[in-house]
């Protein structure tokens, strides 16, 4: 008797023991909680955070639209100011090849000037000029755009004929019948097996 009482007892303080354990360990874990929060700062360091994020990614946005940007304006010149635009080139890539030459950079700068002043005497266009040009080219586009527009209708209105006369076909074949009025059933499964010929 004695030994069940023991046992008994044994088990009651086991479980005793463990939940102060429990107890314990949870008080030890809200510390660690409210510490934890404390360095983190909670909800405006996550704010503080988003912004940075979203600071450094329009950031890095720009970067790529100043890169693309360079890359737009390498060849699409103004016709009237293309020639300016090649001499600077020129001239750049002159000074980045040969900087230490014997000839001053500017003579350099004259040589490099002087035939573009006499190609911008000539090709120098005046508004009325300019005019013509760009209605020119939007009569071009227009002329272009109407031969495309009746060149798709000829081929719409070609296929739809195409299509209107298997059509025809394919109803006289199937509409056929016997001399007693039956449909003719023949030529309904002939005309099917030619179909399946053909998409195989």
């Amino acid at each position: 008797m004695s030994c069940t009482f023991e046992l008994v007892e044994e088990l009651f303080l086991d479980r005793f023991r463990k939940k102060v354990a429990a107890v314990k360990i949870r008080k030890i874990l809200t510390k660690v909680d409210n510490v934890d929060s404390a360095l983190r700062q909670g909800f405006a360091f996550r704010r503080k955070q988003k912004i940075q994020r979203q600071y450094r990614r329009l950031l890095k946005k720009r970067r790529n639209v100043h890169s693309q940007q360079d890359d737009q304006f390498t060849d699409t010149y103004p016709e009237h100011l293309k020639h300016l635009y090649l001499a600077e080139e020129e001239m750049l890539k002159k000074w980045r090849r040969a900087p230490d030459d014997s000839v001053s950079s500017e003579e350099k700068l004259n040589n490099a000037v002087e035939p573009v002043v006499t190609e911008r005497k000539f090709k120098k266009k005046t508004s009325n000029q300019k005019a013509k040009e760009e209605y020119e080219k939007i009569k071009a586009e227009r002329a272009r755009k109407k031969e495309e527009a009746e060149k798709r209708k000829q081929e719409r209105e070609a296929a739809q004929q195409l299509y209107k006369q298997k059509k025809m076909e394919a109803y006289k074949i199937l509409s056929k019948k016997t001399k007693r009025g039956q449909p003719n059933l023949n030529l309904q499964v002939e005309f099917l097996l030619q179909k399946i010929q053909k998409n195989s």
